[in-house]
Parts: structure tokens; C-alpha cells; sequence
């Protein structure tokens, strides 16, 4: 069986504005199998952004979940990622899903993995999938360094990501708050 490979999904809070951002290539094997998938979207009355990594229905299934706990927790979005790293760790169909998450909303960041993770950044930048690392660096030293805003830091490091990482393209797809 082939295994999809990554993604980059890259989350930035700066100037008052918060942007996640996602490239949109899936990797079967050695082949790009699509260029435009969207990896962002806009849930919970499009009051909270999500990214994901890893197998897109375990992802779409994570994403249903956490809407319902934001739905339960009237949009509170601390007590829903928590409900939700819970149950996905501890749920035996849940317990088997490979993806992670980062959902943000206008004051909170969050990485969400099934291993009960419920991660805020110390920084505001965080970011998850094959290239990751070089988003996150990327878009530090931007923030640090530069003038620009959330969005242009969110795609300039997703320019470098995908030049680094062969399973992160440069089509990219962003949501802002």
C-alpha cells in the first residue's frame, strides 16, 4: 500500500491579525497526485480557522469532531481542542485516525495531535507536516526582522517551505481573522 506524504500547514499571529495557511500538493509514492487540494478551511461560523496534516478523511473526520466540541463549548476554543485530544486518544476508532491539526482563533493557536497534544506556542507562529520546520523558521525570522504583515510572512514562508520540501508546493491556500 502507498502512503500519502505531507503537507505544510503554517499558522502566524502578528499586527493584530492571525492567517493559517496551507500548500495544496498530495504525494502518492514518488507522484504528485494533485496540485490544489485546500488544506484550510473555515469552520465554527468562520470564527475558527483549522489546517491539517496527513490522511485528508482522517482529517475531514477530526475537523467534524472539533466543530462539534466548538458547537458543545459555545465556541470556546481551548475546551474543544482539549475535548477533542482526549477523545481522540482514548476513542478506539479515533485512536487509529493520522492526521494533525492546528486551529486558531482570534486570541488562541493550537497544534492538536491523537497523542493528546494540545500544544499553544510560546511564539505566535506554529506550524505542522513535512515542512514544517522550514515555514516555522522562516516565518520567525520574518516576524522578528520585517514589516510585514501576517499574510505576507504566511506566504513568504510557505515560498521557502516549498522550496525546500519536495511534498510542499506553492499553491497556497490562506484564512485570515
Amino acid at each position: 500500500m502507498q502512503i500519502f506524504h505531507g503537507t505544510t500547514i503554517i499558522a502566524v499571529r502578528h499586527k493584530g491579525r492571525t492567517v493559517v495557511a496551507g500548500d495544496g500538493q498530495v504525494t502518492l509514492g514518488d507522484t504528485v497526485t494533485k496540485h490544489k487540494a485546500k488544506k484550510v478551511r473555515r469552520i465554527y461560523h468562520d470564527k475558527i480557522v483549522v489546517g491539517f496534516a496527513g490522511a485528508t478523511a482522517d482529517a475531514m473526520t477530526l475537523t467534524d469532531k472539533l466543530e462539534e466540541k466548538l458547537e458543545r463549548c459555545n465556541g470556546n476554543l481551548t475546551r474543544a481542542a482539549v475535548e477533542l485530544a482526549k477523545e481522540w486518544r482514548t476513542d478506539k476508532f479515533l485512536r487509529r485516525l493520522e492526521a494533525m491539526m492546528i486551529a486558531v482563533d482570534e486570541t488562541r493557536m493550537f497544534l492538536i495531535s491523537g497523542n493528546g497534544d494540545v500544544i499553544e506556542p510560546d511564539e505566535d507562529v506554529l506550524s505542522i507536516g513535512s515542512g514544517s520546520v522550514a515555514a516555522q523558521a522562516a516565518a520567525t525570522a520574518l516576524m522578528r526582522k520585517s514589516d510585514l504583515d501576517a499574510a505576507a510572512i504566511a506566504r513568504e514562508a510557505m515560498a521557502i517551505a516549498a522550496s525546500l520540501c519536495i511534498y510542499t508546493n506553492d499553491v497556497v491556500t490562506l484564512e485570515e481573522l
